[in-house]
């Protein structure tokens, strides 16, 4: 039972990590190379859709690896699964402190009530995003390496 949840943990935290991965280096190179209506609205729209299903996603790889870290408390690799698990806490942490405000706003802007701003918002949530990405890169590492 413990070998279905390690390996469900970390194929759920690895798809994670991909979609998120892809959001930073593909989908944003691809709406910021379209013109700047087209690209605001591409971000808006990718705000609303993934932000119904990131919450749960986040929220669900950290329970899972909450669940293994006490499952296999006696297990090698233990450690890692709860450095695992802190990192995870720390995303969740900077999504909503730091990300999903920007995303908030983002997601109801349109040509006519964007902020003068706006390009500068969606910037900050860029950046804020690649550090998160870098998060739960190291979550997933640590998860595959107390695998092995």
């Amino acid at each position: 039972m413990l070998n279905a949840l390690e390996v469900i943990t970390t194929v759920v935290v690895g798809l994670m990590v991909g979609v998120e991965f892809s959001v930073a280096f593909v989908m944003n190179r691809i709406l910021g190379a379209l013109p700047d209506d087209a690209g605001q609205m591409g971000h808006a729209h990718g705000g609303r859709m993934l932000g119904a299903v990131m919450p749960v996603w986040y929220i669900g790889s950290l329970v899972l690896a909450g669940i293994w870290a006490v499952a296999g408390r006696h297990h090698h690799g233990t450690g890692l699964v709860i450095t695992a698990a802190a990192l995870l806490i720390l995303s969740v942490i900077m999504s909503v402190l730091l990300l999903v405000p920007i995303n908030n706003r983002n997601k109801t802007w349109t040509a006519e009530n964007r902020p003068a701003d706006w390009k500068e918002q969606l910037n900050r949530w860029n950046r804020w995003h690649y550090v998160r990405v870098a998060v739960i890169i190291a979550a997933f590492a640590s998860l595959v390496t107390a695998l092995v």
